[in-house]
């Protein structure tokens, strides 16, 4: 599988990634789809320790173990679960990041993060606080690099403009372009995205083909998705692609995105999301026709 630089590192990643929160607390399981998806190729996997109160790091870190040296392990921090564990609060703050990351590598089984991501943020942050922390767990060699998982316009500017982040992943989709206007000042920076949420919560998924469409979505409404897919598969040469295939070639069209993470919950998923990925790349016409009968929105808050 491709692999494709993040911003200025040497991290290569697969142009496809497995976003692990999907992947549950069986081990087993995880185990089949994670071997799975080295076996096609991936080598590029992202967790969090607030993923089922860490459990998902120790699966991923206890799999993944034996491969140290031939895979890309994003993780984040700045969320804190409650005592009770039905909650949890946001903080950013230098201390609990220091803190944090000393239990993701016990969770994970690594002496080093290769991504570490600040798991969302606001611009009342302390955001100098905050690329400080980074920096110094840099330097201490427990990460090799750090980026954001926000969708906020402030927030990104501020990083973009202050910090040494390589990435940040975004919800991106047909369905959701509004990651589209910030793409000229993260390329500015030469800050990669890696994108989630491709597929639209399985709408533009073939298995939700058969389902129907019931409820709205962001921008748009039940009918408006029902004809927006016939559209798709009536005049983009639906019987040479799936819509598996659309969505992730939508997103990995554009220079700006270097990885498109997806969550997979079966090995038979996940086979259906590499073999989409490896599918042919846009022709020209393509991509302008799924431009022009979407829409083209951006962020309204956090500006």
């Amino acid at each position: 599988m491709e692999k494709r630089q993040l911003g200025n590192s040497d991290l290569l990643v697969s142009k496809i990634g497995l976003g692990c929160m999907s992947l549950g607390t069986d081990l087993n399981k995880a185990t089949k789809i994670i071997e799975a998806a080295l076996d096609g190729g991936i080598n590029y996997f992202d967790t969090a320790d607030l993923y089922d109160y860490g459990v998902n790091e120790k699966i991923v870190g206890k799999v993944l173990s034996s491969r140290r040296d031939e895979v890309i392990i994003a993780t984040k921090v700045g969320n804190r679960w409650n005592e009770q564990k039905d909650g949890w609060r946001w903080d950013p703050s230098k201390k609990h990041i220091k803190s944090a990351v000393k239990e993701s590598l016990r969770r994970l089984r690594t002496d080093y993060i290769d991504l570490y991501q600040l798991h969302g943020g606001t611009i009342e942050d302390p955001i100098d606080e905050i690329i400080e922390a980074f920096e110094e767990l840099k330097a201490e060699g427990l990460i090799r690099y750090y980026g954001l998982s926000s969708i906020r316009p402030n927030v990104i500017k501020a990083f973009a403009e202050k910090s040494a982040v390589i990435s940040n992943m975004m919800q991106y989709s047909l369905l959701d372009r509004r990651p589209e206007e910030l793409m000229p000042v993260l390329e500015k920076h030469n800050i990669s995205i890696v994108t989630r949420g491709s597929v639209a919560k399985g709408i533009l998924s073939d298995k939700f083909l058969n389902e129907g469409i019931q409820d709205d979505y962001l921008h748009y409404s039940a009918s408006e998705l029902t004809e927006l897919i016939e559209n798709i598969k009536s005049k983009l040469l639906y019987d040479k692609r799936t819509l598996n295939e659309v969505a992730l070639q939508f997103n990995l069209a554009h220079n700006a995105v270097r990885a498109v993470v997806i969550g997979s919950s079966s090995v038979e998923q996940l086979n259906e999301n590499i073999r989409a990925a490896q599918a042919a790349p846009f022709e020209k016409e393509e991509l302008a026709f799924l431009k022009m009968i979407t829409k083209e929105n951006i962020y309204t808050t956090h500006r």
